[in-house]
């Protein structure tokens, strides 16, 4: 249970500490007053405050934004090294020059409605405003849950309608035209296999001889590889291979048995080892 006792200030006068106990269960001060009945009034609030899951340690809620996110919120936050490099642009270019100075329990949501409103005027396209939106969205989500502040400001706030655009669907004859165009076979195999499983070309491209069971024509995918900048790779390289493809599961496909003929054959060709690559 909190409590308020009395002091002396510098200059002989009264005051009134209010301390509650935290999340923590460490003594902290709501605030010193001139009145002990006003004291009283603080602790208690504070301690409703918890009960409600609304407030961790006021001191916390005083960082600014900018330190949140670069000194709790991404360092930790566990992501893909792709949308971990992704992030980080897009609170480069859209978020932190806006919020950045801001203490994180002062940005309420006529704030995020004004910075939606300023990324329209600047040009930023729809997409990109409902992207950045909702990463901002994620770093308040985990930052409630931290006991930073205990408003959502990015809750309910609209951003420009997202158009859906129809898929281009390229005519047999237009594929005919850009398959005779393929350097070699190796490349025509390649793509013959993109269009009868609908694997994405990170997926493709990590295939290995020992996904493939020529007997029963089954293909198992069950790795990607993706690019990204060197600073966001562990030991910064290029590439990383993950060992599992796209949406985190594993998918198997029956392919045709003139697919699988020519793909034998070109295992042939290569000579390749079970673990190798079956697209070099």
């Amino acid at each position: 249970m909190g409590y308020s006792f009395k002091r002396i200030d510098s200059k002989g006068g009264v005051r009134y500490t209010a301390c509650y106990k935290d999340i923590r269960g460490s003594v902290v001060s709501a605030g010193t007053f001139s009145s002990k009945r006003a004291a009283d009034k603080a602790w208690q609030k504070a301690e409703r405050e918890i009960e409600e899951g609304r407030v961790g340690h006021p001191e916390r809620g005083k960082k600014t934004f900018k330190d949140y996110v670069e000194q709790m919120w991404f360092p930790h936050h566990q992501v893909e090294p792709t949308t971990r490099q992704s992030y980080a642009y897009t609170l480069k270019k859209h978020i932190l020059p806006h919020f950045g100075e801001m203490k994180i329990n002062e940005i309420h949501p006529e704030h995020v409605r004004a910075w939606v409103a300023t990324l329209k005027e600047k040009g930023v396209k729809p997409p990109t405003i409902k992207y950045a939106k909702v990463l901002l969205s994620v770093i308040f989500s985990i930052a409630v849950i931290d006991q930073v502040t205990f408003i959502h400001p990015a809750r309910g706030v609209k951003v420009p309608t997202v158009a859906r655009k129809p898929r281009t669907v390229i005519t047999p004859e237009q594929f005919d035209l850009a398959y005779q165009a393929l350097p070699d076979n190796d490349s025509k195999l390649l793509v013959e296999t993109a269009i009868e499983t609908g694997l994405r070309w990170g997926e493709l491209s990590e295939l290995r001889v020992k996904d493939l069971n020529i007997r029963t024509r089954i293909l198992t995918v069950s790795r990607a590889v993706v690019e990204v900048n060197a600073k966001f790779h562990p030991t910064g390289g290029r590439f990383i291979v993950k060992d599992y493809p796209k949406d985190k599961e594993f998918r198997r496909f029956k392919l045709s048995e003139q697919i699988v003929e020519k793909l034998e054959e070109h295992i042939r060709n290569q000579m390749l080892e079970q673990n190798s690559l079956l697209f070099i």
